[in-house]
């Protein structure tokens, strides 16, 4: 008969897992803390941090959710890869917007938001000792998925997109083993940079030579400016031979909250993420599904819609930092702009000190660019989500706060002089 282990007066220890200890600090977790105690605190805080969708889906949208709500036989579990109909109306968007022909069957997959296919796939895709090459500066989840799967990451500058490819290239010709996964994030966030379809043709022919696979995260499709259209990645010859892309209703649709993703492209990539789905989740409610499949059947004006307004806040948030003497460069797609912090602040403090201060004193949150790798350091990620009255008063208190803050330089300098002597 076994006996009874010795009483310790030790303390129970919780043993987390590897997974979980090399996730690198979540960075953000300072200002979101700050922005949380000053809206308790009742204070009126612009956030231009988070890229939420403040505006709503439109009418016949939320008025097909209610109704397909109502229906009982919408609330039993929904297959994991989402219904047929909805699958269907995302290959023909591909062929309608790109010319790109898909199976429905077996090109197409639903996700709880694209965010969490993408963490799925990565887990489908990468394991110990592998290693993914992600763009720079980087979104976080981009290196937290693939962490979560074991894998390593290397990140690569994307300012200059011909640069990018050719770093790609002796990547993997200096690397071994060589990279597994390249990810990929067109319009890019956080720093907004595009592409031409000519850049994914050679994605193409490189994944084709080193024998990597290739992860598409489209996420500001639908989001775009002045006549530029993004390329999708499954446009460029054999691009379903060697990846995938994720598209999502997030954005161009706001329909962030519902949580609707689609991952696209290789079959073999697509089923691995169908059985990994298959033993986490049940699919999503299929009242949710039937009022993704109105939207993206009826609403493409709405959509389009959408990037005017976002163009009208990009244009004003814009115009409203050059009159305050910022260096402002318009971006062609996404809902964010990617500012560089202007001297002599760039020189005097950290990015996360000064997006610090601005929240601080100015009553302003945004993200700080060091929240997405070493490459953002000295930028600012602001959203573009707040009406333009909101945007032309957070402009106004940051100017307020930084001229403040210079007289207290100042009066410090003077200060240490006056000891000093």
């Amino acid at each position: 008969m076994a006996q009874d282990p010795q009483p310790t007066n030790k303390p129970f220890q919780v043993q987390v897992a590897q997974r979980v200890t090399r996730l690198p600090p979540y960075l953000f977790g300072r200002i979101n803390a700050m922005l949380y105690n000053k809206r308790r605190a009742g204070d009126d805080v612009i956030d231009l941090g988070m890229g939420n969708p403040s505006d709503p889906p439109e009418d016949q949208v939320i008025e097909k959710l209610a109704e397909a709500a109502r229906d009982p036989r919408n609330h039993a579990y929904s297959k994991s890869n989402g219904i047929a109909n909805l699958r269907r109306e995302v290959a023909g968007k591909y062929f309608k917007k790109y010319g790109v022909r898909l199976d429905p069957e077996s090109e197409v997959i639903v996700c709880l938001g694209s965010k969490e296919g993408f963490s799925h796939m990565c887990l489908a895709m990468m394991g110990p000792g592998d290693t993914a090459i992600v763009p720079a500066p980087y979104f976080p989840i981009h290196v937290y998925s693939v962490a979560l799967a074991s894998g390593n990451v290397i990140a690569l500058e994307v300012a200059n997109s011909d640069k990018f490819l050719s770093d790609i290239a002796y990547t993997c010709e200096t690397l071994y083993p060589r990279p597994k996964l390249l990810i990929l994030n067109y319009p890019h966030n956080p720093s907004s940079v595009v592409v031409e379809q000519a850049f994914y043709d050679e994605v193409v022919k490189l994944a084709k030579r080193y024998g990597f696979m290739v992860i598409s995260d489209f996420a500001y499709a639908d989001v775009a400016f002045d006549g530029y259209h993004p390329p999708s990645f499954l446009a460029s010859p054999g691009a379903a031979e060697v990846g995938v892309e994720f598209t999502t209703m997030s954005k161009g649709y706001n329909m962030a909250g519902w949580r609707i993703g689609f991952c696209s492209g290789n079959a073999e990539m697509i089923s691995a993420l169908a059985t990994i789905k298959g033993y986490y989740d049940y699919g999503m409610f299929q009242a949710v599904q039937i009022a993704a499949i109105v939207a993206l059947r009826h609403t493409d004006a709405a959509v389009e819609q959408q990037s005017r307004i976002y163009k009208g806040r990009r244009d004003t948030l814009c115009d409203a930092l050059t009159r305050i003497g910022w260096k402002c460069d318009p971006p062609k797609a996404g809902m964010f702009l990617w500012q560089a912090i202007p001297e002599p602040w760039r020189s005097r403090m950290s990015t996360m000190d000064f997006a610090m201060m601005l929240l601080d004193k100015g009553n302003v949150a945004v993200s700080p660019g060091s929240g997405f790798g070493p490459a953002g350091e000295g930028f600012l990620r602001m959203s573009l989500v707040e009406n333009e009255q909101r945007l032309r008063q957070a402009v106004r208190q940051i100017r307020q706060c930084l001229s403040d803050a210079e007289a207290d330089f100042s009066s410090e300098a003077q200060a240490a002089g006056s000891a000093s002597s």
